[in-house]
């Protein structure tokens, strides 16, 4: 089951953070850009245009929680591999980390290019759709579907057409819910037995209380709940899908956040991260 950094846990990744390697690194996630889009150096705020004014030498990040373990809350913190891999690409790339706004994942987007958050780190799908709206940074993850059901009850499907006549549900919002209505296109789901939720927390409750059958949802975090609820993966559909963080497009503190995960990539914390909250 996934865990939570302790606090020490996390000031040494702070640590390693301020003095990790310098070295620019090719591969991994890419360059993404040259780190010099902010003026004279990282997170001064004292240069001119965008990420270089008074102020923009703090970056606010936004998510969604209840997606355990990329985002969710455990005795009152807001924790998860999004939440610490978030905090530190924003402190490598010379930024601080401001107060994390914890909203509907709906609201993310709208929340970005209105200005009120400055990035999303929320296991966010990067598609050619939501590319017109924000930049993301190099993928970060990459990640399938699958189809969680009930342990506690009869329904075991193998594949879509399982899925027939049955309830499915999914996040609104979500690649969970583009797979659930792409069934419902296909014929396989009745769109009247479609169910969408503001998260998954509670489309997993619901699909315990027996109120729907199936829900649609990324594998690593089907995965989480299975090892914490009556709940199993039936099958998987491949999506093949890469998550990005996303910034504002004409903000050009993204090219600092790309060299910075590349950094996190070379130096090994990546693998920490991956083996604290998946393994």
């Amino acid at each position: 089951m996934a865990r939570k950094f302790s606090m020490d846990r996390r000031a040494y990744l702070k640590t390693v953070g301020a003095a990790g390697t310098t070295a620019a690194v090719a591969g991994c996630l890419g360059n993404g850009g040259n780190g010099n889009g902010n003026g004279n150096g990282n997170g001064n705020g004292n240069g001119d245009g965008n990420g270089n004014g008074d102020g923009n030498d703090v970056i606010v990040p936004g998510t969604a929680s209840g997606f355990p373990p990329f985002e969710y809350t455990q005795d009152g913190e807001l924790v998860g591999f999004d939440v610490d891999l978030a905090e530190e690409a924003i402190t490598r790339a010379g930024y601080e980390a401001g107060d994390w706004v914890d909203i509907e994942f709906d609201s993310l987007i709208p929340s970005l290019t209105g200005g009120d958050i400055d990035l999303v780190a929320a296991a966010m799908t990067i598609t050619d759709e939501r590319a017109e709206q924000i930049a993301f940074s190099n993928p970060y993850y990459e990640a399938n579907q699958s189809v969680l059901v009930s342990s506690d009850r009869d329904f075991a499907p193998e594949g879509e057409s399982d899925l027939e006549g049955r309830v499915v549900g999914a996040q609104s919002g979500t690649t969970g819910a583009s797979e659930a209505e792409r069934l419902i296109e296909e014929g396989i789901v009745d769109g009247d037995d479609y169910r969408q939720y503001d998260n998954y927390t509670l489309a997993v409750e619901d699909l315990e209380n027996g109120n729907v059958d199936a829900i649609i949802i990324d594998v690593p975090v089907a995965n989480n709940f299975a090892d914490s609820r009556s709940v199993e993966v039936a099958f998987v559909i491949e999506t093949g899908e890469e998550y990005g963080l996303g910034m504002r497009q004409d903000d050009d503190r993204i090219g600092d956040i790309n060299d910075a995960l590349a950094e996190i990539r070379e130096d090994g914390t990546y693998e920490d991260l991956v083996a604290e909250y998946f393994e």
